[in-house]
């Protein structure tokens, strides 16, 4: 028990990481909560129009809900610690303890989590992010998508166990978090992909 809070508290501050704010200090451009929608993430900072700093910030955040579940893995947890390991960081990143608590949406850790967990969930989820953003150019719509199919995806693979329950978690933490972006796409006032900032 000791060492799973130990691992999960290490992935939360694994999470927690900002690279969003890293990325554009790296790049010398604007710190993404002063402009669009004002969230930390990828899609906010392509706002900017810098697409290396966009790119940086979609890599690290990926990469650290990634390396949570590779980690616990590695260290011989069980598969639904690793899960737990994942969802860890995504709060981590959601509820960053270096922003005051107040992260990003969660979205590239919540693909790396899934790519942790099997790639076959991340192929999924990126299959149907990419097919909403290129038919509709709303990341949030894209996103909200994948958080409804990757759950029904770990029950494909998995069957009825607490690995799918941990999923399911994940993506509907993550729809709360785009409760703004719901509204505003009912309204029709949502900014779609490649819109400059503002």
């Amino acid at each position: 028990m000791t060492s799973l809070a130990a691992l999960l508290t290490a992935a939360y501050l694994l999470g927690s990481i900002p690279f969003a704010i890293v990325s554009s200090r790296l790049f010398g451009i604007e710190d993404p909560r002063r402009y669009g929608s004002g969230n930390p993430g990828a899609t906010n900072v392509l706002r900017s129009g810098n697409k290396a700093a966009a790119a940086t910030t979609l890599l690290g955040d990926c990469l650290k809900g990634w390396l949570a579940v590779w980690l616990a893995h590695t260290l011989g947890f069980t598969p639904l610690e690793a899960a737990l390991a994942g969802l860890a960081a995504f709060l981590g990143h959601v509820y960053s303890v270096f922003l005051r608590f107040n992260g990003g949406k969660g979205v590239a850790t919540a693909l790396g989590v899934l790519g942790g967990v099997h790639v076959a969930l991340a192929l999924a989820a990126l299959g149907v992010w990419m097919l909403v953003a290129v038919l509709t150019r709303y990341s949030s719509a894209a996103a909200l998508a994948a958080a409804i199919a990757s759950p029904l995806a770990a029950y494909y693979l998995f069957g009825p166990q607490a690995v799918v329950a941990v999923m399911a978690a994940m993506s509907a933490v993550l729809i709360w978090r785009h409760h703004g972006n719901i509204r505003r796409l009912l309204a029709g006032t949502e900014g779609r992909i490649g819109a400059k900032k503002g």
